[in-house]
């Protein structure tokens, strides 16, 4: 067992560890496990939540099983009062609040996007979303997380924006209501999570070029340390061996995802004896980079040379010609992670496999067949 999971385990046993001759609460994640359902969906259902869209079988299965455990708070003995007086603190959650705290908010378009896909959904099923930015600082992130708990959120989304394993803090674990990592994963597998899948990514964006006829295929990657650039490589390098065509590192050049970048490095490949009949650019500011070195060159794309990006950026669409990429999925990632609290809960702590969602391939005008004109 972990050193993080013997933590996560001792800081639960704190948690749940009533004071001497003090009565033990009954929470509705104790709920949520007898019933057989998520924590968020008995937190709509003992709130009366507006809006919500549950069938009546399971509103029932959630009121019988907070009549047999015992459970008390104002706002459900105002709407069972056959249940015992009420002999606690009040319960001032409020109705259907979901957190969002993500690292990295006001720079970052995949951010915005992820948030817009978690708002959709939430406004469907008539809850609010809070949302945080705490910049992975060591001392404001709980104290924001902690502001958000207060708000009396039902669970908690925590994104990073670059793709990654975390260490996840203790704080997290510690919390009694659902936590979903977006973009972000743990090595114990505690909380569900959601990732793009990049290798898939890269490979379906090779495989569309060699499905033309090419096989001279460059690429420019983003900085090799970032989990995105190493998977994106590694699909790239897969559609090439099913393909049997030789991987020539020559035909590798390394970015920074910037469009400086990507006008460098393709000036670079230019350069090569057997130039590239194809360039997968591994994002689309990348592949901006290299429109301009190509047209700079006097060739035309993609009737000298085919380009393909990444992530499906506004820009792409409005290139000359318009740029076949790939969807990266922050707005399904953030869709997902709402649906994950209508699943059941799971009894003790869990372990949950990393759930990958695919980038789909869209199709523009800037690949073309080797020799068609």
């Amino acid at each position: 067992m972990s050193e993080t999971t013997d933590r996560a385990s001792d800081t639960a046993r704190r948690r749940k560890a009533p004071a001497k001759g003090a009565k033990s609460r009954v929470t509705m994640i104790d709920i949520a496990r007898a019933a057989g359902c998520s924590q968020a969906t008995v937190s709509f259902v003992l709130n009366n939540s507006p809006g919500i869209k549950l069938s009546q079988q399971t509103r029932e299965r959630v009121i019988e099983a907070a009549r047999t455990l015992g459970y008390t708070a104002p706002a459900f003995e105002a709407l069972h009062p056959a249940l015992p007086a009420f002999e606690g603190p009040a319960f001032e959650g409020l109705d259907g609040v979901i957190g969002f705290a993500v690292d990295q908010l006001a720079t970052s378009p995949e951010a915005v996007v992820a948030i817009e896909g978690a708002r959709q959904a939430s406004w469907n099923a008539g809850n609010v979303l809070l949302v945080a930015q705490t910049l992975g600082d060591s001392v404001m992130e709980p104290r924001a997380i902690a502001a958000l708990t207060k708000r009396g959120i039902s669970a908690l989304i925590y994104m990073t924006i670059f793709t990654r394993e975390i260490t996840a803090p203790d704080y997290l674990y510690g919390l009694d209501i659902p936590v979903i990592l977006l973009n972000c994963y743990t090595a114990d597998y505690a909380f569900p999570a959601v990732v793009p899948s990049e290798i898939a990514g890269g490979q379906s964006s090779t495989r569309h070029l060699i499905s033309h006829g090419h096989r001279r295929i460059a690429t420019i990657t983003g900085e090799p340390w970032m989990q995105a650039a190493q998977d994106r490589l590694k699909g790239y390098r897969r559609a090439l061996a099913t393909a049997d065509i030789p991987f020539d590192p020559e035909r590798v050049i390394e970015g920074d995802w910037s469009a400086s970048a990507g006008y460098a490095a393709t000036v670079k490949l230019l350069a090569l004896k057997d130039r590239p009949t194809a360039i997968f650019c591994q994002n689309d500011r990348t592949a901006i980079g290299c429109y301009e070195a190509l047209k700079e060159a006097g060739l035309h794309i993609p009737g000298d040379i085919s380009v393909v990006g990444y992530d499906d950026e506004e820009i792409a669409r409005h290139l000359f010609p318009p740029l076949t990429t790939s969807i990266l999925p922050h707005m399904a990632m953030g869709q997902w992670a709402i649906e994950q609290l209508e699943a059941p809960a799971a009894a003790g702590r869990g372990r949950y496999p990393i759930t990958k969602l695919e980038c789909p391939l869209v199709e523009r005008e800037s690949v073309r067949g080797v020799g068609v004109t």
